[in-house]
């Protein structure tokens, strides 16, 4: 059976996951990266973090993005959401708000998800040099679809 995935079982699979793939443009062609986020059912947003690079860079220049999350359990069974919408940089208090936001979120899942109890982003994050602030952002969403497949 395949299905597509009603707005409530898409934002099930975002709040349960904190690893997808992020699309952005750049030079007027579409780039893929994998990132870690958090996922905010009551404003309906994504919020993630990044140094300063190429990702940050191009997203400034296209603030249009896709984020794709999947649980993939075998070929005839998996499900897949794709969250469209826009990049917003936060900063200042904003940004110190949601990057505790963003901690807090991808604990709960990997607490609940595996039973294991990081205390620090590193532990679950990729890792940003000390001496760099990093960069905050959300993704206000659009757009929420999904598919599913069960056989």
């Amino acid at each position: 059976m395949r299905r597509n995935l009603s707005q409530q079982e898409c934002k099930a699979l975002l709040k349960q996951n904190y690893i997808g793939r992020l699309a952005y443009i750049s030079a007027g062609s579409p780039h893929i990266v994998p990132i870690t986020y958090s996922y905010n059912s009551d404003t309906n947003t994504i919020v993630s973090y990044s140094s300063e690079g190429h990702k940050i860079q191009e997203m400034r220049n296209n603030i249009i993005v896709c984020l794709a999350v999947d649980e993939i359990a075998s070929i005839s069974n998996w499900k897949s959401v794709l969250a469209q919408g826009t990049y917003e940089e936060l900063s200042r208090i904003d940004a110190k708000h949601m990057l505790h936001e963003f901690s807090d979120g991808v604990k709960k899942v990997i607490t609940d998800n595996y039973g294991e109890h990081p205390k620090y982003i590193s532990e679950f994050s990729a890792k940003i040099n000390a001496e760099e602030t990093p960069i905050v952002f959300r993704i206000n969403i659009r757009e929420l679809m999904g598919k599913l497949r069960i056989t």
